[in-house]
């Protein structure tokens, strides 16, 4: 198949449904576009042979294939459904739920995303007008939640990343309290709100949600209609990352010690899940039936133990066990409020809502609890996130096959297997020579585009963003596969920072990481 380059891929208004899309075929994307919205599909990784073949062992396996396409047919049901009541004038709601919708669609005000708002169109049509006519929704999320949550209603929407979920968290939080303190017996309805987030990091970026915060989004971006300015205050918001659920030790004593008083049973050193609660939601007072908001919510599931469980060796191994312990704690958390306080939903929010491998379900399978999915291609035809751009041109081959093309599996037998957290590192990595080859391509091809905009007498004038140059590595065990690019003059960062350059200013940088690695990279 000969290569598309698409220049301009933004074909839809992003506060409008979107109306086109670019047709992908057997071979991958090409330019045709086709005049109506993508419907809702994920890919369905292929089991890769047991046996090693010794013809194309190189094989590329992550093309864009119709095999490997299923439809969310669930999703688009709601989609379509979900169309007909917007055409239809939002019939079936409160009063309040009326009013925000008409104002958040006000064309004369801050505007939203499109799917922003259809991501809460969709949770609003579930809760409150569904169940006169398409109560069959309720009935699948409810049998999904029986097999994967037990005793816990979730709902989660698909956005990618950079459209906007934090605005959706503060737009699902207006909606619900307003409606509660309309109608203070409505039980679909709650004043209080139990944020998880995967790290503190993004506990932290997550301050805007709560009222009293001063860049909080509800005033950023006038979410709530002016009649209603001072009610948001009546409400309780609490945000914690999952690790809080962790149960804690009460009390020091030795390891044998611990082990003669328990003698098996239950330990006296260690919180039960209600004592971890009342710690974790002491600020919630005496509040029930509490609406929970999964940020990342991925990371949230109980491990489904079945007879075709994968094996998986290695590094592989440890990572998916440490993504199990980490999505047990969380889960387990959420089921101990849950039976301590009671819990009215669980909304989702995620770019990933789909398990992984090892976790027990077919890797890359979709929780069945998705109600709406804008997913990152979308994002990328309306505009709201920034375009990825790749090196088109590889002139060199290995084989019958791009050099670069298949590059990990080419590079990865030449990395250290044994001691990448204890060796020690000196010197400059020794990066096989596909990858370094690799590594200039690409920085040329940002140099280029960089060059353009710099270029560019306007650009700066009109705000134009500048291309950046993001480097993202799979783990930090190896110094040999982990490199770093920090901002010139800068020498340390937060592993979880994103790091961005502008061209010019690369050279030899030294990245100290948590686990005490060093890297270096050089580009002359």
């Amino acid at each position: 198949m000969s290569q598309v380059v698409i220049e301009n891929p933004i074909i839809n208004s992003p506060y409008e449904e979107p109306k086109r899309y670019f047709r992908f075929t057997d071979e991958g994307i090409t330019n045709e576009v086709i005049e109506s919205r993508r419907i809702s599909s994920y890919f369905i990784p292929i089991a890769k042979p047991k046996k090693k073949s010794n013809q194309r062992e190189l094989s590329f396996d992550t093309e864009w294939t119709q095999d490997r396409i299923k439809e969310n047919k669930f999703i688009n049901q709601i989609r379509d459904r979900l169309a007909l009541w917007r055409t239809g004038g939002y019939g079936g709601l409160t009063r309040t739920t009326a009013r925000l919708l008409e104002y958040w669609k006000q064309p004369d005000r801050a505007r939203l995303f499109f799917c922003q708002v259809e991501a809460l169109e969709t949770i609003i049509y579930i809760t409150e007008v569904a169940k006169r006519g398409d109560a069959w929704i309720e009935n699948v999320l409810r049998e999904a939640n029986e097999e994967t949550n037990p005793s816990l209603f979730r709902i989660a929407c698909k956005m990618a990343t950079g459209s906007g979920k934090t605005v959706v968290m503060a737009m699902l939080i207006t909606w619900q309290v307003l409606n509660k303190l309309a109608n203070p017996k409505d039980i679909r309805f709650s004043d209080t709100f139990l944020i998880v987030t995967p790290g503190i990091t993004i506990r932290d970026r997550l301050r805007v949600l709560l009222p009293n915060d001063p860049q909080n989004y509800y005033r950023t971006w006038d979410i709530i209609p002016p009649e209603w300015v001072n009610e948001l205050g009546k409400t309780k918001i609490l945000i914690t990352n999952f690790h809080a659920f962790s149960l804690r030790e009460k009390n020091n004593a030795g390891k044998l010690t611990k082990n003669i008083l328990t003698n098996g049973k239950e330990s006296p050193f260690t919180e039960t899940p209600d004592q971890m609660v009342r710690r974790v939601c002491r600020e919630l007072g005496n509040k029930k039936n509490i609406v929970v908001i999964n940020d990342e919510a991925h990371h949230c599931y109980r491990h489904r133990v079945t007879d075709e469980d994968v094996t998986l060796k290695g590094d592989e191994r440890k990572e998916a066990e440490k993504r199990e312990e980490a999505a047990r704690v969380w889960i387990s958390g959420l089921e101990a409020v849950n039976a301590k306080l009671g819990i009215k939903a669980v909304y989702d929010l995620s770019a990933t809502p789909f398990f992984l491998r090892g976790s027990g379900y077919p890797e890359g399978t979709l929780f069945p609890w998705v109600v709406s999915d804008f997913s990152l291609i979308d994002a990328i035809e309306c505009g709201i996130v920034k375009v990825p751009r790749v090196p088109v041109a590889d002139n060199s081959m290995t084989g019958d096959q791009p050099t670069f093309r298949d590059l990990w599996l080419r590079i990865r037998e030449h990395l250290p297997r044994k001691g990448r957290k204890t060796a020690a590192v000196s010197g400059e990595p020794k990066l096989p020579a596909e990858l370094q080859a690799a590594l200039h391509s690409l920085y040329g091809n940002y140099e280029k585009y960089y060059r353009l905009w710099e270029q560019n007498p306007e650009a700066s004038a009109k705000g134009i963003t500048p291309p950046v140059f993001i480097m993202v590595c799979n783990n930090t065990n190896s110094p040999n596969s982990f490199l770093t690019i920090l901002p010139a003059g800068k020498k340390t960062c937060r592993m979880d920072q994103p790091l961005l350059f502008p061209a010019g200013s690369l050279s030899s940088v030294t990245k100290k990481t948590e686990d005490g690695l060093l890297a270096r990279i050089q580009f002359s």
